[in-house]
């Protein structure tokens, strides 16, 4: 027997030396920077398998234990734990019982208080997850996951879009010298010659109006994508259920002031560059740089490319140092629509089934969707590192 034991412990340790040489060889193959980020993943993803089984055991017994004590007071016909007066005379019942545990009387009447609260359908799933997380309950969560990825993905790429179109719009308005809209009108009525016949007036005051017009709708505009985003859904609707996800999608777009944001460190690359030397020696050699030409249509594109025009470059190397910072970006946007989905408690979502749980204080499932959404920032970080990259190898290239 003891033969048997030593031969598959040294199967087991001439495995492990196999594998931890081969792992050491892909590891030397990569950049320093993706040794980082595997050693990370594998780092966190210990403690997370570590926590994982420690707050697996001896779960079940007390969840089970938990709700046994509190369910006879959850169905009781006479008694109501959402109404103060019901509360407090379970309250001063159980302390004429029970004298001496006054902190397990309240504990035990805000659990009652909790199952009582929960519809249901809430409940039955309670009373189903007593031994922690199951399969049933992976492959549910892992549904949720792949929606939330999916609504993810679509926000990341149109907000790098709006990014970049709201920050040239606004560099190029500048360039042309044109103030806002409220500036504009002011200008407008200092210039703004008498009249005395008032068919001729007319044109003026339909002129002015659309100013004023252009800027409250500018205004408007800005309120919104400033606005944080349970207040823009409740506004637009009064009932959230699991067909949102186009919803949601708009939401993480327009709201939080993520646009504004990242618009305005956009713009700031876009003014850093058109200050450098390489602009004024392309000017010199007769590049196009006038901007009251400049092609409107081409800054709305998705593709964006301004050719025989100096801002080409400028946007290019804006472009490249902006890469990074799609990180942070990243970062951002998947905290607001983790607030998004919590704040409008929308079911069958993955940050309200983290919001159930933690108040079922089932932490195996709660550690399981946080590593979740650690793999989707740091595979996020890894590929805006290999984009960095390869636009670094093609400048590089020429």
């Amino acid at each position: 027997m003891m033969v048997k034991i030593g031969s598959q412990l040294s199967d087991i340790k001439r495995h492990l030396i196999k594998f931890a040489t081969r792992f050491k060889k892909l590891v030397g193959t990569l950049p320093q920077k993706y040794v980082a980020h595997l050693c990370s993943i594998l780092f966190i993803g210990l403690l997370f398998v570590v926590f994982f089984l420690w707050v697996r055991s001896g779960s079940q017994a007390a969840r089970q234990q938990e709700y046994e004590a509190a369910s006879p007071y959850v169905n009781l016909s006479s008694l109501d734990l959402n109404q103060p007066l019901h509360k407090t005379l379970l309250k001063e019942s159980l302390r004429i019982f029970h004298p001496d545990a006054s902190v397990q009387n309240d504990s035990l009447v805000a659990r009652a208080q909790r199952y009582a609260a929960a519809d249901m359908a809430e409940l039955q799933a309670l009373l189903r997850s007593g031994a922690g997380m199951t399969w049933p309950d992976f492959f549910n969560i892992l549904g949720m996951y792949v929606s939330f990825i999916l609504t993810y993905l679509p926000v990341m790429v149109l907000t790098y879009y709006g990014v970049q179109t709201l920050a040239i719009f606004r560099f190029v308005q500048e360039k042309q010298q044109r103030g806002s809209y409220m500036a504009q009108f002011a200008q407008f009525i200092r210039n703004m010659p008498p009249y005395t016949d008032a068919s001729a007036l007319w044109p003026q005051v339909r002129a002015g109006g659309l100013l004023l017009l252009k800027a409250a709708a500018k205004g408007v505009l800005l309120l919104v994508l400033f606005s944080p985003a349970y207040v823009l859904s409740y506004s637009l609707r009064s009932r959230f259920d699991t067909d949102t996800f186009f919803f949601m999608i708009l939401l993480g777009v327009i709201s939080n002031g993520l646009l504004i944001t990242y618009a305005q460190k956009f713009y700031t690359f876009l003014v850093a560059e058109s200050h450098k030397g390489y602009v004024q020696t392309a000017v010199v050699k007769n590049l196009n740089a006038s901007y009251e030409s400049f092609p409107v249509p081409a800054i709305f594109r998705i593709r964006k490319q301004f050719p025989n025009h100096v801002f080409q470059h400028i946007y290019l190397n804006a472009r490249y140092q902006y890469i990074l910072t799609l990180k942070e970006q990243a970062s951002f946007l998947i905290t607001g629509l983790i607030i998004i989905e919590m704040a409008l408690n929308i079911h069958g979502h993955l940050a309200y089934e983290l919001l159930q749980n933690m108040l079922y204080e089932q932490y195996d499932i709660i550690l399981f969707i946080l590593m979740c959404l650690f793999l989707i920032v740091k595979f996020t970080e890894i590929s805006v590192d290999w984009w960095k990259d390869y636009e670094t190898r093609r400048y590089e290239n020429g």
